[in-house]
């Protein structure tokens, strides 16, 4: 009975085809052999190599002169009935649909991580695409045909590529995204397919468009400090970070690579596009990380320098009130009670009668927080285009107070700026990857609504006549999924270095080793290398330039100190005590 009560070891979880059978060595009790030495002075035997699970098991199966224990026959018995349930039989189909699904999945995710991989990053052919030239003091970029790609969404799977963009992408009616996929500019693996292609999992969409930038300030960008693990810039305001919405070329990342061949720069910490001041880059994965985490961390130690409307009280003010998010979409925040923690402090460091200049602390680090807490203070920034607005009402949210949902603010915003970039959307592929297209659309414009370029006014006419070009058809490449090589509008000129005093220098140690290097570049309007694409709504509208007022928000990053570092700037024009608001014409 001993043996037996080896039978034990069956687990009864695990009874699936009876293969699952643990502790199959109790089956040597079925031969009587396993008996414990002392019990009736039977002799234990030594116990043989237990064999294989299924082999032990066919054994005993195949023994029918010997019945089987109760338990196995029990087992079997349940096993067989429940075979042949329906209900069962489902389950189990289930259960493996599920697991091929899964391995699908993996597999495309692998081959998708793959597809990115190959995807065009800041490469030299990227860089060199196009130039730039100055007007009017602006940096512009002359327009260049570039690839937009985005992956297939799964609720776009198994439907009609025309009929995707037809309902998803609203800008242009469906006859110009059939043109668009007859003529090869919008494809599927870079591959041309017919209107009624059905769309997979982990297709890759492409589409050429030719692309216009809008214009930034013709500042240089000065060096703070430049060692080999960190790049340290006096962000000019108008600027962008890095690519996003409808600038590449026109944002820090791009004109330090192709001015003062600094490339492959990692941020570490961002600045809206408005905001000047000091901007940090890691030149190392590791010294990234090393700053993020500092930053991450609360290590950090950060000054800003605004001018706020109205007389800011003297004494030190701390705001202490949660911010949330109220659209990440066009990333517009209030003051909400359930928003996250936050913390500034403020101190006024002068008054001119009409407003003041104010030094603040952020000691967290939300979306827009200096600039909601002054809003919720009711003292926002002079030039806020975004929170020094009466579409939050008319005491322009002081102290907290919005008196509309947050569904009927976000769409007053959008009414009332026409939808444009200055809201905060730094551009999703799926909304952007088929310009040109209407202003309504959400692209980043350039400041608010005052800065919108106007179709009505015309730029200074030109005195030769541009160049017609049509995009460059997408080819398939031989291997792997590759970005065409776009060919380059102009030859850029041999960079050489150009000397050029850095004004930081005395303030941060920079030594000026980098230079920009531009090598006298002419940067004068150039008709030749200006394109037009007969299909392009943009070449067919004329905007205005943006005046100086448009490109700049009173918010500047001054100091930054982490442990064992500080960087400073000087202090931007519009924070010195004697200054006065310009003329509105200006």
């Amino acid at each position: 009975m001993n043996a037996v009560a080896s039978m034990n070891g069956i687990n009864l979880g695990q009874i699936n085809g009876l293969n699952g059978i643990n502790g199959l060595n109790g089956l040597n009790g079925l031969n009587g052999l396993a008996a414990a030495a002392g019990h009736g002075g039977i002799v234990a035997l030594p116990t043989p190599p237990a064999p294989h699970p299924a082999l032990a098991l066919q054994q005993v199966l195949r023994r029918p002169h010997q019945p089987l224990p109760p338990p196995i026959a029990a087992l079997i018995r349940a096993k067989k009935d429940a075979e042949f349930s329906p209900g069962f039989r489902r389950e189990k189909r289930k259960a493996e649909d599920e697991a091929m699904d899964n391995t699908d999945i993996k597999k495309a995710k692998l081959e998708t991580k793959a597809l990115k991989a190959k995807r065009p990053g800041f490469s030299e052919e990227r860089y060199n695409e196009t130039s730039y030239f100055i007007e009017n003091g602006l940096r512009k970029v002359y327009p260049y045909y570039f690839t937009f790609t985005t992956f297939t969404k799964g609720r776009w799977v198994g439907e009609k590529i025309l009929d995707v963009f037809a309902k998803e992408f609203r800008a242009h009616p469906a006859e110009e995204y059939e043109r668009c996929i007859k003529s090869g500019t919008l494809t599927v693996n870079y591959e041309r397919v017919d209107t009624d292609y059905r769309l997979k999992h982990n297709d890759l969409l492409a589409n050429i468009v030719h692309r216009h930038e809008v214009p930034v300030t013709a500042e240089q960008i000065p060096l703070v400090h430049v060692d080999e693990d960190l790049v340290v810039v006096d962000k000019p305001a108008s600027i962008p970070v890095h690519p996003c919405g409808r600038y590449r070329h026109n944002t820090v990342v791009f004109i330090l690579a192709k001015e003062y061949n600094l490339k492959n720069l990692r941020t570490i910490h961002r600045l809206d596009r408005l905001t000047s001041g000091l901007l940090l880059f890691g030149r190392t994965p590791k010294k990234a990380r090393e700053m993020e985490q500092q930053i991450r961390t609360r290590q950090v130690t950060k000054e800003y320098v605004c001018r706020v409307e109205g007389q800011f009280p003297r004494e030190h003010i701390e705001c202490n009130e949660p911010i949330e998010v109220v659209s990440y979409k066009i990333g517009v925040c209030k003051v909400a009670a359930t928003g996250k923690d936050c913390r500034t402090e403020f101190q006024r460091l002068s008054y001119n009668g009409h407003t003041s200049v104010v030094l603040c602390r952020p000691h967290t680090g939300r979306m827009h927080q200096i600039r909601v807490h002054l809003q919720y203070l009711g003292y926002p920034i002079v030039n806020d285009p975004l929170y020094n607005h009466t579409v939050f009402g008319p005491n322009k949210a002081k102290g907290g107070i919005v008196n509309k949902t947050d569904e009927q603010l976000i769409q007053d915003l959008i009414k009332i700026h026409n939808a444009e970039n200055w809201l905060g959307m730094d551009g999703d592929a799926e909304y952007s990857m088929f310009k040109p297209r209407e202003k309504t659309d959400n692209d980043e414009e350039g400041g608010s609504q005052r800065n919108t370029p106007s179709p009505k006014e015309k730029s200074p006419p030109t005195v030769t006549t541009p160049r017609v070009t049509s995009p460059p058809t997408l080819v398939a490449p031989h291997v792997g999924y590759q970005s065409p090589t776009v060919p380059t509008l102009s030859p850029i000129d041999p960079q050489t270095p150009l000397e050029t005093p850095d004004p930081t220098k005395a303030l941060n140690g920079c030594d000026g080793s980098i230079a920009r290097s531009d090598g006298g570049r002419d940067y004068r309007y150039q008709a030749h290398l200006m394109t037009i694409d007969e299909h392009c709504y943009e070449c067919k509208v004329r905007y205005r330039d943006p005046k100086p007022r448009d490109l700049v928000m009173y918010l500047h990053a001054l100091k930054y100190s982490g442990p064992g570092w500080q960087f400073e700037t000087k202090l931007p024009d519009w924070a010195h005590e004697d200054w006065d608001n310009p003329d509105e014409d200006q």
